[in-house]
């Protein structure tokens, strides 16, 4: 497990594409277990190991995810995560050139719960809640295109959706009109960089993910 920053409110993990944040259906032993796990041996502690999970990321998405350590940190980061305080930094591989190079998006977003997924519209419908991103490619290659992509709204596959509306879907993400899968079952979406006031110090965070392996994400790499 990649921990890139802890102190004794906050712990930030690198998540690999696959793994689940936190218990499902599934059954699969979701990282929130391996953090706990961690906390356990490290810092040599009896019991049960208190644990807060802030936020998800999809689970073949890779990148940072923050925990909290204390029920303090936990009623204040997820106020942060509510109220838009905390400014994350995407990474995504697409294999359609987009109509620009920088952008902002806006759609009305629905979801069905049955098949997991969110459909974009360009006015709004009813039971639908409006979604806003800003993108800019900054990176190529012959194929691909790597976007960075910045939240306003935080909806259910917010990014993964209106990319493709755009006619971008992100590689790998068959789900939503990609081509073909990636051999590895991830999409090429990366929750590459957070930025946040610490809850408890207020000190200012600034945590960038590595890169997952997949030798396309070291050559687009800026």
């Amino acid at each position: 497990m990649n921990v890139l920053y802890e102190d004794n409110h906050v712990i930030i993990v690198a998540k690999r594409a696959g793994e689940i944040v936190q218990g499902d259906k599934t059954g699969d032993a979701p990282l929130s277990d391996a953090v706990k796990a961690y906390i356990k041996e490290r810092y040599q502690k009896p019991g049960d190991v208190f644990l807060g999970v802030v936020h998800r990321l999809d689970r073949p998405v890779s990148g940072l995810v923050v925990f909290a350590r204390t029920s303090k940190a936990l009623t204040r980061l997820s106020e942060m995560f509510r109220t838009r305080q905390v400014q994350k930094t995407y990474w995504a591989i697409v294999g359609n050139q987009p109509p620009q190079p920088e952008g902002t998006l806006t759609h009305w977003l629905t979801r069905n719960e049955q098949k997991n997924m969110a459909r974009a519209y360009d006015r709004e419908v009813p039971g639908s809640k409006q979604a806003i991103l800003d993108y800019r490619v900054i990176g190529r290659s012959e194929r691909y295109w790597l976007l960075e992509v910045h939240l306003h709204t935080g909806r259910h596959h917010q990014i993964r959706c209106q990319l493709a509306k755009m006619g971008c879907p992100i590689r790998g993400d068959l789900k939503y009109g990609a081509p073909r899968s990636n051999p590895d079952g991830s999409i090429s979406l990366h929750a590459r960089r957070i930025q946040f006031e610490h809850p408890v110090s207020h000190l200012p965070i600034d945590i960038t993910a590595p890169l997952p392996t997949d030798r396309l994400w070291q050559a687009l790499e800026p």
